[in-house]
């Protein structure tokens, strides 16, 4: 099969477009393509070097202009070119037209506006930083809205600085086998306690890429099967013990894993409202 050229056009960062399209082409296999990505595609003349890019590499045109003049130019020339075209925001803004009873405003790159929203995100990511592996435990977990634990590499870091790109605070803790859990913290009742827990094998082997990737080679405790699959017994009986909600990251990416995070906070935030 010939490649198949896949033109990103957007008049603001193109994170949306470039997310969308990323899922959309996981669902296929044994294609190949190659992406031109075109962000900030504000003007006129802009848009005609897009165009003039399309015409050499023809291939799919998949879009998130909201300026109607830019996007009736990018039709036109398409379908002179005999390219298709799509654009990936049209049918929601419809919808949501309908819906709201109002046009959109169709002004590019609403929402990286700085308003309290992207300040609150943030000031997340930098509590997260900041909160990171134990990081001042004896100092205001209290305000986070979720404080992940979980034995070493459970993913724990990435995991916040997701769930903080989304604007929730997130903290991780990590358990120690052997050493008590520090009871400041889990004394603590506004956040949302989550354990994260993965197979024994499948911590090993990223343990084991870890240090390989700090340039240590030596087998250690850390590695071992036995020593970590106690690791895992003793986490889990702690979890359970606490009756916190256990996610297994063995088989989920960070994405999927945030997303169960997200519907357990909410499930936790209702409950808070409703208690005297």
């Amino acid at each position: 099969m010939a490649k198949v050229h896949l033109h990103m056009i957007s008049d603001s960062t193109g994170g949306t477009l470039s997310s969308v399209v990323k899922a959309c082409r996981a669902q296929f296999e044994g294609v190949e393509t190659e992406e031109h990505f075109w962000p900030l595609v504000r003007t006129r003349k802009q848009l005609q070097d897009v165009c003039a890019a399309i015409g050499e590499n023809p291939g799919l045109v998949l879009y998130t202009l909201v300026d109607d003049a830019l996007i009736g130019a990018l039709e036109k020339y398409c379908r002179a070119a005999g390219v298709p075209a799509l654009s990936v925001l049209q049918p929601v803004l419809e919808l949501m037209s309908g819906a709201f009873h109002k046009r959109s405003l169709s002004e590019p790159g609403l929402q990286h506006r700085l308003n309290a929203e992207y300040f609150a995100r943030m000031d997340a990511v930098d509590y997260a930083l900041h909160h990171d592996d134990g990081q001042k435990n004896d100092r205001d977990l209290a305000a986070a809205d979720v404080i992940l634990v979980g034995v070493s590499r459970t993913s724990k870091t990435p995991t916040c600085v997701y769930l903080a790109g989304r604007g929730v605070k997130a903290a991780n803790v990590p358990f120690v086998p052997g050493i008590p859990f520090p009871e400041e913290v889990s004394g603590l009742t506004r956040p949302l306690f989550v354990a994260l827990v993965a197979a024994p094998e499948r911590l090993i082997d990223i343990r084991r890429n870890r240090l390989a990737h700090l340039g240590e080679m030596r087998e250690t405790d850390y590695l071992d099967p036995e020593k970590v699959q106690a690791e895992t017994r003793e986490a889990r009986q702690f979890y359970s013990r606490r009756g916190w909600p256990v996610i297994d990251v063995t088989r989920r990416s960070v994405e999927e894993t945030a997303a169960e995070i997200l519907t357990l906070l909410e499930q936790h935030r209702m409950a808070m409202k409703d208690r005297p």
